[in-house]
């Protein structure tokens, strides 16, 4: 092959992927890449094969993609268990508020020992609700059973009775999901039916000493709805993986509320994970150019 390489770890900015585009016959991607339908123009009806260096494709054009017969290869399960180990990471990190304990020992608020003093809330004899009881969702349910939770609730598009059978998690409406769970955890695709899903009515619902976690994508979650449950108290405490945008503008209100715990979409962060994200997304896409099938092609 005859790589055409952007080498740089910022994303390719629009006219040189336009440009670089032109004429070619596969495309490898990125999670920031946006490929539209201006793009797919710009490649011309040589392009065959686009493969993307993610599980998640909402920045890829499908119905686009699809009429012009071009194939499409993901990186899905290779990032599973480092995503599940964030998920964890950072729930713990927010119901346990470690970053505001860690900058009270810095800035010299750490004085004595009191009674209430940095409490969070705990897993054990908890309520965990789960929107997306995927391969992430039963990842981190897996993940979050030793610490002694005490019941399990999933929402998705469908019950998934075999893969909640392991947790004895029950398929319930997203509003119950809400209201009975003292830990909320987002893991769901990002799609017309769940964008926003998360908003003013679903955070009403929920427990003043409940606690949101997101590692799915920004847009599932109404981010005005959440800073206004989160500043007045509605609920306790949330933390996000993903945001809209990204990279969030460093005077964002979220960023303001000592309760929200921001990361920069490290979900999948682990030297090993994106090692092996890389080779599969280069072997999805050397199949889709000789005609073979792909180790994990997204069927459209």
């Amino acid at each position: 092959c005859r790589v055409q390489l952007w080498d740089s770890e910022e994303p390719v900015p629009r006219a040189e992927l336009l440009a670089g585009v032109a004429g070619k016959r596969g495309l490898l991607c990125l999670l920031s890449d946006l490929i539209d339908r201006e793009v797919l123009e710009a490649a011309g009806p040589d392009l065959k094969v686009i493969s993307t260096m993610s599980v998640g494709f909402d920045h890829l054009a499908l119905e686009e993609i699809k009429k012009r017969g071009i194939r499409v290869g993901y990186t899905p399960d290779v990032l599973t268990d480092a995503t599940a180990e964030l998920s964890v990471a950072l729930l713990l990190a927010a119901c346990r508020r470690l970053p505001e304990a860690v900058e009270q020992v810095k800035n010299g608020g750490w004085t004595t020992w009191k009674p209430l003093w940095m409490c969070g809330h705990g897993l054990s004899d908890s309520t965990v609700g789960i929107i997306g009881l995927g391969r992430i969702g039963q990842a981190v349910a897996r993940r979050l059973k030793p610490f002694g939770v005490k019941k399990f609730l999933y929402t998705g598009s469908r019950p998934r009775p075999e893969s909640a059978a392991e947790f004895e998690a029950e398929f319930v409406p997203l509003k119950r999901l809400a209201e009975e769970s003292d830990f909320v955890v987002v893991t769901c695709a990002l799609t017309p039916a769940t964008q926003g899903m998360c908003n003013k009515d679903f955070f009403s619902r929920m427990k003043k000493t409940s606690v949101f976690i997101n590692t799915s994508r920004g847009a599932v979650v109404n981010q005005e709805d959440l800073y206004d449950a989160l500043a007045h108290g509605q609920i306790a405490v949330a933390g996000l993986d993903v945001t809209t945008p990204e990279p969030l503008p460093t005077d964002h209100p979220l960023l303001s509320l000592r309760n929200c715990v921001i990361l920069p979409h490290i979900g999948s962060a682990t030297y090993a994970t994106r090692s092996t994200m890389a080779v599969l997304a280069a072997n999805n896409l050397l199949a889709g150019l000789q005609g073979e099938p792909m180790p994990h092609e997204l069927r459209l």
